[in-house]
């Protein structure tokens, strides 16, 4: 059986190197992610896909952060552009579970269109007065209940039209205060509020396939590492919240973490992610979170694997009626808002 590398890695531009793909062929990292320095037009990512896919000869997962709003990779004119989902959510909240079931079953029929099979959303993270703004308008609400059946209509879109969701950030981006790509935030709520608060949100959606981690520090349960590289954050993750899907780091070269990216990736693989996540497509620093990394294997490798049983064709649709359906569930919340 070929090796397959625990990480999950991006590329420089539009079209792959030469240097690129003979380092994709020798790494073999278990899946690749796109981001916006990686989109011109659908052509373009058509051929992008197939490249990434050509240079480990295998069908590998290829995903993007596509939730819409203020986080979209993928814009017109190519694309569909959309609210913000605190905003659509708010818009029609008696709607709101079909109205981004239908969002995220047009997202995934756009994605699949160009060779992308993965999405980084949901997110079941609880927005609240102080959630820092580069989070708050990406959330689904503050209700618990309501956020995590929300996440699932997401969820399900998603897999109905083929594309792997990604379940973020375990075990609660919500309170975070500060911004993780750039500081380590830090929450001191006590664990008992969070269990029942933050934490439970992701109860109901831990059959999903795939989860990313969060880089923000919880006191009341590890106040020395956050859950990314925390032991202790994951076995609440793995046995409190019961998440049993194939855990990838978030990006690990954000500034919440600190040391050489060799470091942060052996601590995260050590603390129990499966798979680390770099995202910015540097050659030098893929290296180095290759060689830290290693190939998969033992209940990693089972999790990994058992995440793209989940890939399958997408349910046949009528695109112009779940259009119409969106717009008339959006025009009925202005009416009621109204």
């Amino acid at each position: 059986m070929a090796r397959i590398g625990a990480y999950i890695l991006g590329c420089e531009g539009l079209r792959l190197s030469r240097e690129e793909r003979d380092f994709f062929e020798r790494v073999q990292p278990w899946g690749f992610i796109l981001f916006a320095r990686n989109v011109a037009d659908p052509d373009q990512l058509r051929g992008l896909t197939a490249e990434l896919r050509g240079a480990v000869g295998r069908n590998a997962p290829i995903f993007i952060d596509q939730e819409g709003g203020r986080v979209a990779r993928l814009g017109a004119p190519y694309w569909r552009e959309w609210l913000p989902a605190l905003d659509q959510v708010t818009q029609n909240r008696r709607g709101a579970v079909r109205s981004m079931y239908l969002r995220y079953r047009l997202i995934a029929e756009e994605l699949r269109s160009i060779g992308i099979d993965g999405n980084c959303a949901p997110l079941a993270d609880i927005a609240n007065p102080d959630t820092h703004p580069i989070l708050m308008n990406r959330c689904y609400g503050e209700d618990v209940i309501k956020v995590a059946e929300i996440a699932g209509s997401v969820a399900q879109g998603l897999v109905d039209g083929g594309v792997l969701p990604v379940l973020k950030h375990i075990p609660g981006h919500g309170r975070a205060t500060a911004d993780s790509h750039l500081e380590l935030p830090r929450v001191n709520t006590p664990a008992r509020e969070l269990k029942w608060s933050d934490f439970m949100a992701f109860e109901p959606l831990n059959w999903l396939p795939l989860g990313m981690t969060a880089h923000v520090v919880f006191d009341a349960i590890d106040p020395e590492h956050c859950a990314t590289v925390s032991p202790a954050m994951m076995e609440v993750i793995r046995s409190q919240i019961g998440f049993a899907g194939c855990l990838m780091s978030d990006d690990i070269s954000m500034q919440a973490l600190d040391g050489p990216l060799s470091l942060r990736s052996r601590a995260a693989l050590r603390a129990g992610c499966d798979l680390i996540l770099h995202c910015n497509g540097q050659m030098e620093e893929m290296a180095e979170v290759v060689d830290a990394s290693g190939w998969l294997g033992g209940e990693a490798l089972e999790r990994a694997e058992k995440a793209l049983t989940w890939r399958r064709p997408p349910e046949p649709i009528d695109i112009a009626a779940l259009e119409a359906e969106f717009q008339s569930l959006m025009m009925g919340g202005r009416a009621l808002d109204g």
